[in-house]
């Protein structure tokens, strides 16, 4: 679990397990964030962020802020909303029921019904909603400058009291506006936790790694195999280890499942934000979690599975494939089972080293070669 918690002059900041130092794994947590939530972030943004300062909230806030005043000073989106007036000449076209019911007897009055170019759009209110709870929470006097100003040039939309209910529509005419608005979702999300009590207000981000970790995983892994290989994530379960009265209680849903390709089966991958064991000879590999791939193998007609952690350096081997072990499922089909690793810190070598896991060649090894290591687990 990753957290920060901010409350009026304190803010208490639990950062996760992850190789270097407390700059480099909030780098870190801000790139997996941005690929999980589909924002692209330049590696040059990132450098920019002032990390030895700032906490996992006020980096995210501070990456916010920039980008929407760059695009707000450019202009904010507007979009046709359909009006009604009654005026003294005609605009748009008249509303005919409205002329004979209410002016039929006022020839100087006109009943229009006209389209109206406004900035208050829904999309708007939503990015105004994440600036104003930003604003009450940001403990960084950069970032309180930037809301400020933000909040000036977003004086023009409504207020809203359910953002995340507003009938946003992204399109090309708002292209520069898809990933704030995810931000300002991301923001405004019930796993960023808002506690109040009496007069002060308290705002904490909390979110699960493993939940992380898995979709950070997904969004690369689609980003890496591009339109050659086509991944499902998180699938419909084919089918359950237990039904009852024809419903699946505890249905067998990975990951990932990356499309056969050239008479290759799938290959069904699954993350674990766990820290491998280099000492032990099954490297700490749950014995639950090979069950569970093997269901999986059964399930999706795999003879490929791949368990991915979390990259450290105290593994004898740089990111990618650590072990290739052998089994059998309950069929008595062979399988191989991949242990695999991700530098989660590496913003550049990511996508490649997925890449490189997933289009491994697929030769299992010998019954005998390391099917006892799985045994031992």
């Amino acid at each position: 679990m990753s957290s920060v918690l901010a409350i009026p002059g304190k803010t208490i900041e639990i950062l996760p397990k992850i190789d270097g130092d407390d700059d480099r794994v909030r780098k870190a947590l801000v790139h997996m964030m941005a690929v999980a939530w589909d924002v692209r972030v330049a590696t040059g943004e990132l450098a920019a962020l002032d990390v030895q300062r700032d906490t996992v909230l006020e980096l995210v806030i501070r990456l916010f802020a920039r980008r929407l005043l760059t695009a707000v000073r450019r202009g904010p989106p507007r979009r046709y909303i359909e009006s009604e007036d009654d005026l003294k000449v005609l605009r748009g076209r008249l509303n005919v029921v409205r002329q004979f019911s209410h002016f039929a007897a006022r020839p100087d009055t006109l009943a229009c019904r006209f389209d109206d170019l406004s900035a208050d759009t829904p999309l708007n209110r939503v990015l105004k909603a994440a600036v104003v709870r930003l604003a009450r929470v940001s403990r960084s006097s950069a970032n309180t400058r930037r809301l400020a100003e933000l909040a000036a040039r977003l004086a023009f939309a409504g207020d809203t009291a359910n953002p995340l209910d507003e009938p946003v529509r992204l399109d090309r005419t708002n292209t520069r506006f898809h990933d704030l608005y995810r931000l300002a979702c991301l923001f405004l999300a019930g796993s960023w936790q808002s506690t109040t009590r009496g007069a002060s207000e308290g705002f904490s981000l909390l979110f699960p790694m493993y939940e992380l970790f898995e979709r950070f995983v997904g969004k690369s892994l689609v980003r890496a195999l591009g339109p050659h290989r086509q991944v499902h994530l998180q699938p419909r379960a084919r089918s359950a280890l237990v039904d009852e009265r024809d419903e699946k209680i505890f249905e067998l849903r990975p990951d990932a499942v990356i499309e056969a390709t050239d008479g290759v089966r799938p290959v069904v991958l699954d993350t674990k934000w766990k820290e491998l064991k280099p000492g032990e000879a099954n490297l700490g590999v749950a014995q639950a979690d090979v069950y569970q791939m093997l269901a999986y193998a059964r399930a999706y007609g795999s003879e490929r599975l791949v368990l991915l952690y979390p990259w450290h350096t105290a593994l004898d081997n740089a990111p990618g494939l650590l072990r290739i072990w052998s089994a059998v499922d309950a069929l008595g089909q062979d399988v191989r089972l991949d242990i695999a690793t991700v530098d989660v810190a590496s913003q550049t070598e990511i996508t490649s080293v997925l890449r490189t896991i997933v289009n491994a060649p697929t030769a299992l090894r010998s019954r005998a070669g390391a099917r006892s290591a799985i045994r031992e687990g």
